[in-house]
């Protein structure tokens, strides 16, 4: 148990027996009133935000979260299955906990992934990967103006925007956080 005070950013709290992560905390001390907590929250089960306030001295109950490395296997049904590094167990976990990070998810990545009570609850991504385009739209001839991009379609589906001059095979490095193009990965 912790004071409401010691509650910080990314913390997972139980509270009316669910999980919760902390997405935002501000510390509040309005005039001669009490200071108190106030906190934007996300349920671990529902995915639903709420906000909660505390008094300084309430008590709340941490929970113990363990970060490991998981690889990314494959799509199983409404899940996808990834691989415990250490122990080579390998896990499904709910498509709403992926999301859009799939995008970025060629098989065999490795992400570093949050568990709470032996179940993944969230995943981060390397700040950027390697992708191969699949599919890319035909540069035009003579359009040689600089920051001209055309649509291209990665291995992983994901349609991203890339320079004219880029073709089907080559791999380019696309950023994680903003889903751009970054730069194109000489082999």
């Amino acid at each position: 148990m912790i004071n409401a005070t010691d509650i910080r950013k990314g913390m997972v709290i139980r509270m009316d027996g669910e999980l919760f992560i902390v997405l935002d905390r501000e510390h509040v001390t309005p005039g001669n009133w009490r200071a108190m907590v106030q906190t934007e929250m996300r349920s671990l089960r529902s995915g639903n935000k709420t906000q909660k306030r505390f008094r300084s001295n309430d008590q709340i109950d941490e929970v113990y979260v363990e970060t490991r490395n998981f690889e990314y296997l494959y799509p199983e049904a409404d899940a996808y299955v990834f691989m415990d590094a250490e122990n080579y167990e390998q896990i499904p976990v709910p498509a709403d906990v992926v999301g859009n990070d799939i995008n970025y998810m060629p098989e065999n990545c490795v992400v570093k992934g949050t568990v709470i009570e032996g179940k993944i609850v969230s995943i981060e991504l390397p700040s950027n990967v390697t992708l191969e385009i699949i599919e890319a739209e035909p540069g035009v001839k003579g359009d040689s103006r600089t920051n001209i991009f055309k649509n291209a379609k990665v291995s992983t589906g994901y349609n991203v925007k890339v320079p004219l001059f880029m073709k089907v095979g080559d791999k380019i490095k696309i950023d994680t956080r903003t889903g751009e193009f970054m730069e194109r990965v000489n082999e």
